[in-house]
């Protein structure tokens, strides 16, 4: 066992593991070694194996807080549980057992909360519309005429997408009143034609309020999409920091994320300013990026005290 590093307050998402260690027991002891206590299982190409989770945890004192919705699928833009709100009934269907599977194995292990990401807009003039203008803001940057378009594409996104957007309610709705235990909390997606965008996110979460749906804030993805011309940090903060139960830390710059945090753009004050302190904190960074930079991360975000 790799000897405990100085404990910290926050949690590290598997998916920092990548292919490096390919068992639970491998990255909870890693994870312990580096300080965390908590882990979240995040998504990755290569799922870990689970055998030892529960010694593993025994012997560390560690738990699992969260897990990705498709976390123990194989990695890719299109996951089974990306398509919660499919104009197509069987795609929709399979998506609903994805997340009905992850709900199960959240349970069994002991996770407590399950993190659903968005879904993009199932329209494929809007879809290459969509690549063309990300790639006209990573080649030229972002004028004051793109940000006028990519606004303008936005609303017809988000016009076109109402039905999709009541499935993925009725979806929601549906799965979180199969497993009432399990505290479910939806984060956006990193494209711009990603049915939640920042309007769309406050209805879903007005519309299933009741049913104790909750908010998980990604900042490289917002600042990625504030990059192209959307709405910018602070106004999701300002608008759903109070909805908050989570948040995937990591730093971000032009077209990257998943950056060691202080190493990209992001205004990481301004992320303290809106930060509930029961929001769970997850470092999340890029497998590529090793030991050194994890604990670096942690440095930075205790040198601002999130």
């Amino acid at each position: 066992m790799t000897a405990p590093g100085i404990p910290n307050p926050f949690c590290l998402s598997t998916s920092c593991f990548g292919a490096r260690l390919t068992s639970i027991q491998d990255q909870v002891f890693a994870a312990v070694g580096m300080g965390f206590r908590k882990l979240e299982l995040g998504l990755t190409d290569s799922p870990p194996s689970m055998d030892g989770l529960e010694e593993s945890q025994a012997e560390t004192g560690t738990e699992l807080i969260s897990m990705v919705a498709g976390c123990r699928d194989t990695q890719g833009r299109d996951l089974p549980a990306a398509r919660l709100a499919s104009l197509d009934e069987s795609m929709r269907e399979r998506a609903v057992n994805s997340i009905r599977r992850h709900a199960r194995l959240a349970q069994r292990w002991g996770a407590p909360r399950l993190v659903v990401r968005g879904s993009q807009i199932e329209d494929k003039a809007l879809e290459a519309e969509a690549r063309a203008l990300e790639a006209e803001a990573l080649r030229d940057g972002v004028s004051s005429e793109l940000r006028e378009r990519v606004g303008e594409y936005v609303l017809r996104v988000q016009q076109a997408g109402q039905p999709q957007l009541q499935l993925l309610c009725r979806s929601l709705h549906q799965l979180m009143g199969e497993f009432p235990e399990l505290k479910v909390a939806l984060e956006p997606g990193r494209y711009i034609d990603d049915l939640l965008g920042f309007d769309a996110m406050g209805w879903v979460l007005d519309d299933l309020s009741k049913t104790g749906l909750g908010y998980w804030h990604d900042v490289g993805r917002i600042h990625l999409r504030e990059r192209q011309g959307l709405p910018p940090q602070a106004e999701w903060l300002e608008a759903y920091g109070s909805r908050m139960v989570g948040i995937h830390l990591q730093d971000a710059a032009e077209d990257e994320t998943a950056m060691p945090l202080g190493q990209g753009e992001v205004d990481f004050k301004l992320v303290k300013e809106f930060l509930p302190k029961s929001a769970e904190r997850v470092v999340e960074l890029h497998h590529r990026h090793g030991r050194a930079e994890i604990l670096g991360s942690v440095q930075f975000l205790l040198s601002l005290g999130i």
